[in-house]
């Protein structure tokens, strides 16, 4: 928990400190990579991390992506300039990318089916207080003391975790090839597909636009790469990423709504801060508190889903949640124009309450219908396509929103036309600090933001739909569940 825990806080503990960490390095124009270079390496690291704790073992993963993290965490608060701070952040990425996947399957490993809701709801609750305290914790960290604490704070809760796992973590012994062959030319193909695709996402719409050279340069590439790792893959005779993740039913079905998981998380991370500060007029904290009851309920609701699918099955408590969820994200819509915060809050509540009867059911189905040889590329397929989801919803509904709202700015009426922000971020801003409009126009500007945020949450619950009808025409209605003894 304590190495799942330097994963999960490290994506949100950077985010308030940029302001700090700009005036003293520089490099405004690239600080976003401090985020999406991280997030690359994380991602493309996954499948390759989960065959090598199938090959070798999950503690020398383990213990090897703590090393890379914590090195990285060093080298990030010595940074001398943003370019080496990136470099590191994608050093820490690499170590972060073995973190994240293989403590999910050492929990699955350690525990046995009736155990493993209340580990993963454990988990869960990490990530939850990550999500809180990361943003929290940063700020506190650049406004009182110094920036590099965000990185330096990482080492002795590195340590101890490194020791407990170093010390405490035995793995049976299992038959093992005498030369274990690893796949790396597959690996370096997937790295290369990956972070291709993964850079015209992240930068599409940002660095320059969806329509041009670079996008169309980064996609064609991908592509060659996919080819590429496609051809590699099927001659590999240990292949990274094996064809019978996508041959067998249930993990290709998880992995597809997993997918369409973390593209609908787009909607209330990314977009729902922005509506309750900009159009319902509150302060970032109460604007947190709005997100992060979602953080409350998803746990609890993990932690007893174990009661719905032991009597309904994996894949129909996994249809529960997600319809659930797809009603709350339609719901969205229907909130009145500048009502009170408790009610989106209370949309939150039970969206995840909802995500927490879908997500956890259909990890430990995956991971109780594979041996211990499989379990770690069975794990990490199912992390890595839900991170690809989160790429493609931030690439899809950055872009719905920008057409939306460019939309209705250019139907602002004349007389406030003049002077109206152009993209989200500036109308964010100019809602912020409303005394440069006037009232007309700060009214118009947050209609347009509400119409915005509405249209995300309506391409949510359409992924949320997809999800459903993955789960119905592709997974069995009863999972393959291995017993323990087959383990």
């Amino acid at each position: 928990m304590l190495a799942m825990a330097l994963a999960a806080i490290d994506g949100t503990i950077v985010s308030t400190a940029i302001p700090q960490i700009v005036g003293d390095l520089g490099g405004f124009s690239v600080f976003s990579w401090l985020f999406s270079g991280y997030l690359l390496a994380v991602t493309v690291t996954l499948p390759v991390y989960g065959k090598l704790s199938d090959t070798f073992g999950r503690k020398p993963v383990l213990v090897v992506g703590m090393v890379v993290f914590l090195g990285g965490s060093l080298l990030c608060a010595a940074a001398w300039n943003m370019a080496a701070l990136i470099a590191f952040r994608v050093l820490q990425g690499l170590g972060g990318g073995a973190l994240q996947g293989t403590v999910q399957t050492v929990a699955a490993d350690l525990y046995p089916l009736k155990e493993r809701p209340k580990i993963q709801a454990k988990l869960s609750t990490v990530w939850a207080v990550s999500a809180v305290a990361g943003p929290a914790l940063g700020g506190m960290l650049a406004g009182y003391a110094d920036w590099r604490w965000i990185f330096l704070v990482n080492l002795p809760i590195g340590a101890v975790a490194l020791w407990l796992v170093i010390r405490h973590l035995r793995e049976p012994q299992r038959a093992r090839a005498a030369r274990p062959r690893v796949d790396w030319p597959g690996a370096l193909a997937i790295f290369a597909c990956g972070g291709l695709l993964l850079t015209a996402l992240v930068q599409g719409g940002v660095a320059w636009p969806w329509l041009s050279a670079p996008s169309a340069a980064f996609f064609a590439g991908s592509a060659l790469c996919a080819a590429a790792t496609v051809a590699i893959e099927r001659r590999a005779t240990e292949p990274i990423i094996p064809g019978w993740v996508w041959r067998r039913r249930t993990i290709s079905a998880v992995n597809l709504s997993l997918g369409a998981l973390g593209l609908l998380m787009i909607a209330p991370t990314v977009f729902l801060p922005t509506y309750a500060q900009s159009v319902l007029g509150l302060g970032p904290v109460a604007a947190g508190f709005v997100l992060s009851v979602m953080t409350l309920s998803w746990p609890i609701s993990s932690a007893l889903s174990s009661r719905v699918y032991t009597r309904t099955g994996f894949r129909d408590c996994a249809l529960i949640g997600m319809g659930c969820a797809a009603l709350v994200l339609l719901a969205f819509p229907l909130l009145p124009y500048r009502g009170a915060a408790w009610q989106p809050a209370l949309l939150m509540l039970a969206l995840g309450a909802a995500l927490g009867l879908f997500q956890l059911p259909l990890i430990i189905a995956v991971q109780s219908s594979v041996g211990w040889s499989e379990r770690g590329t069975a794990t990490a397929s199912i992390l890595f396509c839900r991170q690809v989801g989160q790429s493609v919803g931030a690439a899809l509904f950055g872009a719905v929103a920008n057409a939306t709202l460019a939309g209705r700015l250019a139907d602002a009426p004349a007389a406030i036309r003049p002077g109206l922000p152009d993209d989200l971020d500036s109308v964010a801003h100019a809602l912020s600090h409303p005394a440069a409009l006037t009232a007309r126009a700060t009214d118009y500007l947050r209609h347009a933001v509400s119409t915005t945020v509405d249209h995300v949450y309506l391409g949510a619950g359409c992924a949320a739909l997809v999800a459903l009808l993955t789960l119905v025409l592709l997974a069995p209605r009863r999972f393959p569940i291995r017993t323990e003894e087959e383990n």
